[in-house]
Parts: C-alpha cells; structure tokens; sequence
C-alpha cells in the first residue's frame, strides 16, 4: 500500500521534542525522514532520562521512529558539503535550533534556495517575531507565554501546567500541518517557502476558548465558571479548576474507591438536552419541572449542589459502573484514566495508538502509535535509527556517493563513527 507522502524527504535537523514530533508524524504519513544528528552523541535525548543503562532513552525512542540517521560534522567542510548535497535532494528542512543557528551554519534562507529553490524550511521558535524572539523556550514556558498556565488550575492557587506537551509536541503538530499545505502550495507554485511554528502561538491557539472568555468578560461575568455566583471576577479570565470550558457545565467527580486509588474519578457534564435523564439516574425526578432547576440559566448559580449531589450518586459506581450507566442515557461522560490503564487498553492496541515496538538494543517498549489514521496509508511504526546507522546508506542511495567518494568522506572524519546492529 501506497502511503500519503510516499516521495517526500525530510531532511531533519531537529532535536528534544517539538521538531522530532512533527517529523515522526511525517515519516508516519510516509516521508523519508533522515535525521542529521552530530557524530558521538546525536540527539540529545538519546542519553536523558535513561531507564536503561547504555541504550537509547526512551524519551528518543518515542519521538524517532520510522526515521534514518545521519551523522555529520557541520563544522567539517567535508561534512559541511554533504549537507549542502543533502539540501539540494530534499524536499523539505525541518529544524527547531536557537535563532540563528542555521546562519552560523553557512545554511541560512538565502543559501538554502540557493542550493534548492524548491526547499521548504519549516521552524519552531519558541517566540514569533517580537521582544522575545531571541529567547529560549521549553515546555513549561511556552505553556505560561501561551495563556495555558494562567487558566489552569483553581482559583485560589497557583497557575499550572498541564500534563500534556501542548508547548512542544502541540507546536510540533502544527508544524507538520504547515509543511503539508506548504508542499501542497508548491504543486502550483514551483516554490519553496518558510514555515513557522513559534510555541507560544500554537499554545495560544489551543487556549483560543480563553481567548474568547478574555472578550465576554468586558460584557459581564462568565456564568459557566465557578466564581459565579458567589465569587468575584477580576480583568482577566479566571482559573475554572476543572469546570468546562463548553456551554455545557461540567466537573470531575468522585467514584467508589476513590479513597484509595488516585484516579477513582469520573468527569461528568450536565449537558442541558439530557437533563431529564440525569435527574432520573441521580434520583431527583424533582428537578425536572422545579423551576429552580428546570433550565440551563436557573442551574447556573446552583452548580455546585448539582454536582455535589451527583457525585453522592458516583461514589457509589466506580468509575466504568458509571459510565456505562450514563453511556445507555447518552449522558456525556469519561474516566479519568491513568497511564497504566492506557497502556493496557486493547482497544487502543487494537487501533494503533499504543504500539509495542521492538528495539535492537532495549528490546521492547510500549510506544504511542500515530493518532492521525488514514484508510488508504496504512502507518507501521518501526524502531528509532541507532546514531548513525543509516550513514553508508544515504551517502549511497540518497546522495548516489560511489565507493571512492564514500571512504574519502568518511575518512575525513567528518561523519564520525556510525553505530551498527
């Protein structure tokens, strides 16, 4: 089977997490994603948080699969030479170094259509054009520039992060979204262009709800958020703690064992079409014509008992008793699932999107697969390259290096040592 970006090459400079997410989304989808990495210790990840001694980290292996590596001394003029030929047969650049580090590396925009007019050099920034452009950005940070860390958390706590790597690997996404439409826009075009990803704008664009409250609230306060009725609303939008960020109220709430098991919970939404279902499940057929609790304005200023009596009704279930209950009601709801019952779930075994690969040096691992599933390309996920262990391969098959030319660079020593199964 054919896959969507068969005939597609990556030419990957990227390292961490945000550039290495959007080219393994990419090599999923198909493209040949060869990964330049510096010769004795690549990708830095490859040594962090370590469970293993002496083998790829998991933190790489995650990021890395279905990818070829390369390494090369940029700072060798021999090395430095088959970049530029790397460049010149790519399709597309991804890198996400401190700003200017392609310009100290003789690969700047300028030199790069040079080599290859047809290039697409695609770039995550921590920070867009602005006071900040020049500064380094990680996860955390990115999450607190974007807006995510100021609504998080409850109102009478500090702001937080959020689990999820929506600096890194959310900004990784959107940067693989925009190389595609830019290799779209070059079918018609001929031409290559420049595609930026800043973290604090992809952060931004997944707190666009916030965005949106920010705006309702210079016309009155946010009823939906839990400072209403009784709490007070400043100049910007508050931490709703775990209240919805939809039209429709909703809480996380206890189930039975949650006394002992940190994720005995359920998340529960009162979703306004299903109210009378709710009120029977709950047994308070009452509030289905009482006037106080009848409509979606009138629950409003009494969310708080709602939930409360809710989740005296939860307590009771654990939280699959629950869901099953109020999945026959259509009433909407969720477990509050933990990494262990993810990485045990058959059903996402099934689909792809936890994935056991086997490694030829840590043997195997769980892993999650590709989350974009396409009916006519098919991903397989294969393991991360071992540092350099496609060198021979691309100087061959993708640079169509003879023999002669090959021993000559490599006795240079410009791509160092490659690591071999």
């Amino acid at each position: 089977m054919s896959k969507a970006l068969d005939g597609v090459r990556i030419l990957d400079f990227t390292h961490v997490q945000s550039g290495p997410t959007c080219t393994q989304l990419l090599a999923w989808l198909g493209a040949d994603v060869i990964k330049v990495e510096r010769p004795g210790g690549g990708d830095i990840t490859r040594g962090q948080l370590r469970d293993i001694p002496d083998v790829d980290s998991l933190y790489f292996t995650m990021l890395n699969h279905n990818k070829r590596s390369i390494t090369i001394d940029s700072k060798h003029p021999d090395g430095k030479a088959v970049l530029e030929e790397l460049v010149a047969v790519c399709d597309v650049l991804v890198e996400n170094f401190a700003p200017g580090a392609l310009d100290r590396m003789g690969l700047g925009w300028e030199q790069i259509q040079k080599l290859n007019p047809r290039m697409i050099m695609a770039s995550v920034k921590g920070f867009g054009p602005g006071p900040y452009e020049d500064c380094k950005v990680y996860e955390n940070i990115a999450q607190c520039a974007g807006g995510a860390a100021s609504t998080t958390g409850f109102d009478d706590g500090p702001p937080l992060v959020t689990g999820a790597q929506i600096g890194d690997s959310g900004t990784g996404l959107h940067l693989a979204l925009g190389i595609v439409a830019a290799l779209y826009q070059r079918n018609a075009t001929g031409r290559g262009q420049k595609v930026l990803a800043a973290m604090q704008d992809g952060v931004l664009n997944l707190c666009r709800v916030k965005l949106r409250d920010q705006q309702r609230l210079a016309h009155g306060v946010l009823k939906e958020y839990p400072q209403y009725p009784h709490g007070t609303f400043g100049a910007s939008v508050p931490r709703a703690g775990n209240a919805s960020g939809g039209g429709q109220p909703g809480s996380i709430l206890k189930c039975k064992g949650w006394e002992t098991d940190p994720n005995a919970y359920i998340y529960f939404i009162t979703q306004a079409p299903v109210w009378t279902a709710i009120c029977k499940v709950i047994g308070r057929e009452a509030w289905i014509t009482d006037p106080d609790y009848a409509t979606p304005d009138a629950r409003l200023p009494r969310l708080k008992e709602i939930f409360g009596v809710i989740e005296a009704w939860t307590m009771t279930k654990t939280k699959f008793e629950a869901m099953d209950i109020l999945n026959e009601h259509d009433i909407p709801c969720g477990p509050i699932l933990s990494m262990q019952e993810l990485a045990e779930d058959e059903s996402l075994r099934k689909t792809g999107t936890v994935v056991e690969v086997d490694h030829p040096t840590r043997g195997k691992y769980l892993t999650v697969g590709n989350p974009v599933k396409l009916s006519d390309s098919a991903t397989e996920v294969t393991p991360s390259p071992l540092l350099g262990a496609h060198t021979d391969e691309i100087l061959r098959d993708v640079l169509k290096f003879d023999e002669a030319r090959m021993n000559k660079v490599r006795a240079s020593g410009a791509l160092g040592r490659a690591a071999h199964v």
